[in-house]
């Protein structure tokens, strides 16, 4: 019998590297030149969005009194409303690139120092909800993954689903209702009580106090999208073959669950995260209105009440740049965290 001819096959040989630092380097370009196109569009629509709103920017400053026209010209010509529109977007995006934001009409101040000075009352308060919102829904997700069915399960992921639900300025009020004016437990509005509080250390309390109810009023409404997620992503981790081994090797289930699923499951969840921080401080408007925290959401309020352009102008710009800043934080670091992301 005779030998069949061979012919030598090739063999296939791995591909030369594919310049991952190139590859990575052109997603970081794209995700913050995306982020940039973001924030120009955010500028434009935030200039002419407020020129259309109705009434006399000059005759809301002065609160409609009556004047004469050399006042009211020589107030026009003050913040720069005598001159057509397109120039008046040129002075404010030259204004703007040099981090001046304008004038505020009601309180006559800089919107740039406005800002920053309510600006750290909105980062304690979305800050405490974010961490105990975050904190609470990992836990009570893997929980309930873990006991899929259960009742644990179902009444976790039904209360959730119920505060999700609930508008925020609603729960707000019924918190106000009944432990603030029935039970009397905690103030109804404000930051610090009237007239302060002497001392570092009973004015720490006096601020926590004040904290309680609009941070646990963001939680309420916030941690049942973290809950959701991490349940989601553990039931899909549960069936790995990994979890399989892990338990062939005698571990015990609580140890499988923390050291194996948990942590392949929060990578959905992270980027979440991040993305949720920018919409939470974006979100704070109703929450602050309601409790009268004076941060930047409640600035926001009064702003539009007047409304004061300029205020407005600010103070859109700082929420939505937060927003913009953690979607591209979200991007960055997902691929950062994820090995199949990178190798993508």
């Amino acid at each position: 019998m005779s030998e069949l001819p061979t012919t030598a096959v090739p063999v296939d040989r791995a591909p030369p590297p594919s310049g991952r630092g190139r590859g990575t380097g052109a997603f970081v370009a794209r995700t913050l030149g995306g982020g940039l196109v973001s924030i120009a569009l955010i500028v434009v629509l935030g200039f002419f969005l407020f020129r259309v709103l109705p009434g006399d920017p000059v005759r809301t400053m002065t609160r409609d009194r009556p004047g004469n026209p050399e006042q009211l010209a020589r107030l026009r010509a003050e913040f720069g409303l005598d001159q057509p529109l397109p120039l008046q977007f040129v002075d404010y995006v030259v204004d703007l690139a040099h981090g001046d934001l304008g004038t505020s009409y009601v309180y006559s101040r800089p919107v740039t120092t406005i800002i920053l000075e309510r600006l750290g009352p909105t980062v304690l308060l979305t800050g405490t909800a974010l961490v105990i919102a975050v904190a609470l829904g990992l836990w009570l997700g893997s929980r309930a993954a873990w006991r899929h069915g259960s009742t644990f399960d179902r009444l976790a992921t039904g209360t959730a689903l119920v505060l999700w639900s609930v508008p925020t300025f609603w729960l707000g009020l019924i918190a106000l209702m009944v432990f603030s004016v029935g039970l009397d437990l905690f103030p109804t509005g404000g930051m610090t009580s009237p007239g302060g509080v002497e001392g570092f250390l009973p004015a720490v309390l006096d601020v926590a106090h004040h904290l309680v109810l609009p941070s646990l009023t963001m939680v309420a409404v916030v941690y049942a999208q973290y809950l959701m997620v991490m349940r989601s992503s553990l039931l899909e981790e549960m069936t790995a073959d990994y979890l399989t081994t892990a338990r062939a090797k005698g571990l015990r289930e609580d140890l499988v669950r923390r050291r194996h699923a948990v942590p392949n499951a929060l990578l959905p969840t992270v980027t979440i995260i991040f993305l949720h921080v920018g919409l939470v401080i974006a979100g704070a408007v109703t929450v602050e209105t309601v409790f009268s925290w004076p941060g930047l959401g409640l600035l926001t309020y009064q702003a539009l009440a007047v409304p004061d352009i300029p205020l407005l102008q600010g103070t859109l710009i700082a929420l939505s740049v937060a927003v913009v800043l953690m979607n591209v934080l979200a991007d960055l670091g997902y691929r950062l965290l994820d090995p199949r992301v990178r190798a993508t």
